[in-house]
């Protein structure tokens, strides 16, 4: 059975996300073998790991990416299966920030209006591992100059992982086309 390699975007974005088509355009043509899918997550906490964890399977030879909010997601899930999980500019307790975007959105590919409710940031922290068990499993790429996340939380978070570091840049991740070999690298492809 082939890897299977999972994009995970952030909040009120989706597949059709610049990075997810990067990624999956990337992945087609490098790695063809692999399973690539990139998901459009509903915005409960809940349904959207219930819907990774269906999507994996029973499968264990994955690796994760997410960016943002989908880096989050990404870190619960491989805090459960003990996979590879490479993180752009990851959300660290996501509650924190999330909060203040509380309201209706639209889903631009499941075309359906979602609301964003405190009972979600609630959800969100107690999905919210505690600790690393396998740090070493993350690839975590940051950019100091994130306008949404403070970077300097994951530096906090991931530590043990192997965490790149990019001065300025901003929460898209500048540059992020250039980082999917050492994505592809780490999710140990070859």
């Amino acid at each position: 059975m082939n890897k299977k390699v999972v994009y995970l975007h952030g909040f009120a974005s989706s597949s059709l996300s610049d990075k997810a088509v990067q990624t999956k355009a990337f992945f087609q043509q490098h790695y063809p073998h692999t399973d690539f899918s990139a998901l459009d997550l509903p915005y409960e906490p809940a349904a959207a790991l219930a819907l990774i964890q269906q999507h994996i399977g029973q499968q264990r030879d994955v690796a994760l990416i997410g960016s943002s909010l989908g880096g989050f997601l990404a870190t619960c899930v491989a805090e459960q299966i003990h996979c590879r999980a490479c993180l752009i500019n990851p959300a660290v307790a996501p509650h924190t920030v999330l909060n203040q975007h509380l309201g209706r959105y639209y889903h631009p590919v499941l075309q359906q209006h979602y609301d964003v409710t405190t009972a979600h940031m609630a959800a969100l922290e107690q999905l919210m591992p505690v600790t690393l068990q396998q740090p070493q499993n993350y690839l975590v790429l940051l950019q100091s100059g994130d306008e949404v996340l403070d970077y300097r939380l994951a530096l906090d978070y991931y530590q043990g992982a192997e965490i790149k570091l990019s001065e300025g840049g901003d929460h898209s991740y500048v540059g992020y086309a250039a980082q999917l070999t050492t994505i592809a690298n780490f999710c140990q492809l070859a």
